[in-house]
């Protein structure tokens, strides 16, 4: 400390850091990652806002990058992952690999690829008329906390070779690697569209639905996507914070709750939509649109890197009926007032639902 330099107290240096970036920051329970207002950033050569979410936690948040028709952003290199997911547009990204190779790929609306750890990487708009929009949701927060210097993470020469994967980890190809249901992964660097990808049934998390976990330029970040059928929902269930949601397809909304409170907290989404249900937060999502519903959802630490023990136990319980020390609610112990509000609003869209195969209906529609 020199003199006459305050002492730091309870310093956030990531929050530092984004005070001098002098972009718009949005914090909020949800977000509509499509409305949300950018201006120029001087560090990516493009315009770009951050948005916290209120259930981010203390390892991730988003970045919002525009790149207008025809441009490209300044090339990039740092110490923190990425995940990335197209919101609009259409474009390609360079990577350089340690031994020099430059490996290129497009990517259009509805795509999601990791950058590998450190290495040298820029993304351009192809189209001459159209804009193009991507959301990076990444751990610059908890590495800048760790080690709060700009240098180690912005111009660290070290690089990374295991993290870069293979010739077709960049082509859109990878390797799907069973385990049980809602633990089958898929090994790659570049998905190129979530709303076309292959899923995986998995019944303990209710309805019919489906999934895949996605390790993604092997690193620590987590993502996974989920699928509902029309005219069904995911049973309820809670983990720590850092979890955020986007919805890909369809449309419909989350009821999120805490184990004592009286009231729910909705948010509606479709596509660009983005919420992070905070830590202990009971959550449970529904399908009102006339096709299938798809979501993605990004976090710090995944099934190969945990990360934390508590993530560890999230990925151990999430299909665990919480009686057997688990985090979920089965079907048959959920509020009575969740399955009325979900016939009311399918009502509203003018769409049945099918649910009579996993709940009781009988009493809801008597009650009609």
């Amino acid at each position: 400390m020199s003199n006459g330099e305050e002492a730091r107290f309870l310093y956030d240096p990531y929050l530092e850091w984004v005070k001098g970036e002098g972009v718009p920051v949005v914090e909020d329970f949800g977000v509509d990652l499509i409305a949300v207002e950018t201006k120029p950033w001087a560090r990516l050569g493009t315009d770009g806002a951050i948005v916290h979410m209120k259930g981010r936690g203390d390892f991730i948040s988003i970045f919002i990058i525009d790149i207008p028709p025809g441009a490209k952003s300044a090339p990039q290199q740092h110490l923190y992952e990425e995940v990335v997911y197209v919101l609009s547009g259409h474009g390609s990204t360079t990577v350089e690999t340690h031994d020099g190779r430059v490996h290129s790929f497009e990517w259009g609306p509805q795509s999601l690829f990791a950058l590998p750890l450190n290495a040298k990487y820029q993304h351009f708009n192809a189209s001459g008329r159209e804009p193009a929009r991507l959301s990076s949701t990444n751990s610059l927060c908890v590495m800048l906390n760790l080690f709060h210097n700009d240098d180690f993470i912005f111009a660290n020469d070290y690089r990374f070779p295991e993290r870069e994967g293979t010739e077709n980890s960049f082509s859109g190809e990878g390797e799907f690697i069973p385990k049980k249901p809602g633990r089958h992964m898929w090994e790659t660097n570049f998905v190129p569209d979530l709303s076309k990808f292959k899923l995986r049934k998995w019944s303990k998390r209710g309805a019919g639905g489906s999934n895949m976990m996605f390790v993604l330029a092997d690193g620590s970040m987590h993502s996974h996507m989920s699928e509902m059928p029309v005219g069904t929902y995911k049973k309820g269930h809670r983990h720590g914070s850092d979890f955020h949601v986007f919805c890909v397809t369809g449309t419909g909304y989350s009821l999120l709750w805490y184990e004592d409170g009286d009231d729910f907290e909705r948010v509606d989404w479709k596509h660009g939509v983005v919420f992070a249900p905070p830590d202990g937060m009971y959550h449970q999502h529904f399908n009102t649109s006339p096709d299938p519903a798809r979501y993605l959802a990004i976090a710090f630490g995944g099934l190969r890197y945990p990360m934390t023990e508590a993530k560890r136990r999230v990925f151990m319980g999430m299909d665990v009926n919480v009686r057997d020390g688990g985090a979920q609610i089965e079907y048959e112990d959920q509020e009575a007032r969740i399955h009325q509000i979900y016939l009311d609003e399918l009502a509203k869209h003018g769409a049945t639902s099918k649910m009579g195969e996993f709940i009781d209906e009988a009493p809801y529609l008597k009650a009609k």
